[in-house]
């Protein structure tokens, strides 16, 4: 295991939820199956929640409302391991797919479950696929939340959403009086941001080139936001059928790799919660001005 890249910039992120759950699936799991599927969140969280003790890391996790109800004593291990609780909403639906109203309901219920569960109040969320609009940022705040996580300021992609002033040279932005946005992370190259944040991306790409671009991050004085799912270190998990080619490489591509790759990232780097991240980004920006 390589040298450990000391820093306190580095945020790392768990989007909590099962493998029949994710979107490139939908043509072929029908929501109304789910409870009928093979649950693995479990043994996968713990897995993860193991290597991380073992390299002394905390995490944010973003947490579904629908595993939180299934497996309610993980969550809690997820809670007494010190670990930042946040929010994935309920029903693991993409934002624009939703009215307003359908929105707001499956936070309250997310959060709330889960609130219940720790006793802790939940100030994050991060949107499933990353499809974040900027009217779902006023319901996120409404309900209390102070940050959102799911903005992607890269190349087009057929399922991300879009949040008005983002720009891949600026990963937080205070996007309402108090409410933040910390974007997962891109590598910048000229005025492009290519995906370096984790997820797909970093099964793709060849592991030492990842790991290179994250320390290009780091050392340009960026925050650097990285995710995951428990589902991606899970290379038996089933296999369906009747997928497109490309919804079926997106979501096994490298399955079987993960697990190594998880372990020696996160003894490469100093990993913090994102909520930590964001308040010591807020604390730098206030005491800034008196310097001047």
């Amino acid at each position: 295991m390589g040298a450990r890249f000391q820093t306190t910039r580095a945020a790392m992120s768990i989007d909590v939820e099962d493998w029949f759950q994710v979107e490139n699936l939908k043509s072929v799991v029908a929501r109304d199956t789910w409870d009928e599927r093979e649950l693995r969140v479990e043994r996968n969280t713990d897995r993860m929640l193991e290597l991380m003790d073992t390299h002394g890391v905390r995490c944010t996790c973003f947490i579904l409302g629908w595993v939180a109800e299934k497996c309610p004593a993980l969550i809690r291990r997820i809670s007494d391991a010190g670990h930042e609780i946040a929010s994935h909403g309920y029903g693991h639906d993409l934002i624009y797919n939703l009215s307003h109203d359908e929105f707001r309901e499956d936070m309250r219920r997310g959060v709330g479950i889960v609130e219940d569960l720790t006793g802790a109040k939940i100030s994050g969320y991060r949107a499933p696929s990353f499809s974040i609009t900027d009217w779902a940022i006023d319901i996120l705040q409404e309900l209390g939340l102070t940050y959102d996580s799911s903005a992607f300021p890269t190349v087009a992609h057929d399922r991300y959403g879009k949040l008005k002033g983002m720009d891949s040279g600026k990963p937080i932005v205070e996007i309402r009086d108090g409410f933040h946005e910390v974007c997962v992370s891109v590598l910048r190259i000229g005025r492009k941001g290519v995906p370096w944040a984790g997820g797909g991306y970093f099964r793709l790409f060849p592991y030492p080139l990842f790991k290179h671009g994250v320390k290009r991050i780091l050392s340009s004085g960026t925050p650097y936001v990285f995710y995951i799912h428990p589902w991606e270190i899970d290379p038996g998990q089933p296999k369906v059928d009747g997928l497109k080619r490309s919804h079926r490489f997106r979501h096994y591509n490298n399955l079987h790799r993960c697990d190594a790759r998880f372990d020696d990232l996160l003894g490469s780097f100093a990993w913090r919660p994102v909520g930590e991240v964001l308040a010591d980004e807020i604390d730098a920006r206030a005491v800034a001005p008196s310097r001047a």
